[in-house]
């Protein structure tokens, strides 16, 4: 039983190569890369808008977070580890496309963080986590403010001055127009305040307005 216990004991204590790191050293690092990436977690869920949200994607930033900081850890405390880990990395292939470009800043703040929190720099990764959200929640609100819009209005032939006055109210600016022999089929791109979508009524009451169709445009819909 004793002679277990000190096997227990030995597989417990911290490896020689760590040096003077420690398990419970071990575990803030990964405690506060885990922290940071439930902050991008929260940040991705409530204020990313994309056309379709992933919970997948989210968690993978989360443990992106994590797994960087351990990589931190081994190539800080061991050389011969550093080495054969960049030839098991340099080996793995991704061939998961990422959809929003915007993703991509998600999935390297992820990565920031876990290298920070890794090298035990917790106040830079508190910090850095800490700034780069308020950055991102900053410019989605301005985003929010003004929105652009892509709007349909398929209307007849003597309603054309009536849709150009109207696009004018809104700095609406046609994109593409079709014409055909009873009818005229204009997309334009309008800037709306607030949500404020009053126009698409007044437009569709208009006499010799068929259909009107609004559409926010992101950049990844069209």
């Amino acid at each position: 039983m004793s002679q277990l216990i000190e096997v227990l004991e030995d597989l417990l204590a911290t490896p020689q190569h760590l040096g003077s790191l420690t398990g419970s050293q071990v575990l803030l690092n990964m405690s506060v890369a885990f922290l940071c990436g439930v902050v991008i977690f929260l940040i991705y869920r409530y204020f990313n808008k994309s056309v379709v949200y992933s919970v997948r994607f989210n968690m993978l930033i989360v443990m992106v977070c994590v797994i960087t900081s351990l990589i931190i850890i081994t190539i800080g405390t061991n050389l011969v580890l550093t080495l054969g880990m960049v030839g098991a990395l340099s080996i793995v292939r991704f061939r998961a496309a990422v959809k929003d470009p915007l993703d991509v800043g998600f999935l390297f703040w992820g990565v920031a963080a876990g290298l920070t929190a890794g090298a035990q720099l917790y106040s830079v990764a508190l910090i850095g986590t800490g700034f780069i959200a308020v950055v991102y929640i900053v410019l989605t609100l301005v985003r929010l403010e003004k929105r652009i819009y892509l709007i349909i209005v398929r209307y007849a032939p003597e309603a054309e001055s009536t849709v150009t006055d109207l696009l004018k109210t809104v700095n609406g600016s046609i994109k593409n127009k079709t014409l055909s022999q009873d009818y005229t089929e204009a997309t334009a791109e309008v800037r709306v305040r607030r949500g404020d979508t009053s126009f698409v009524d007044d437009l569709k009451k208009s006499e010799g307005i068929e259909t009107v169709t609004l559409v926010e445009y992101t950049g990844d819909q069209m």
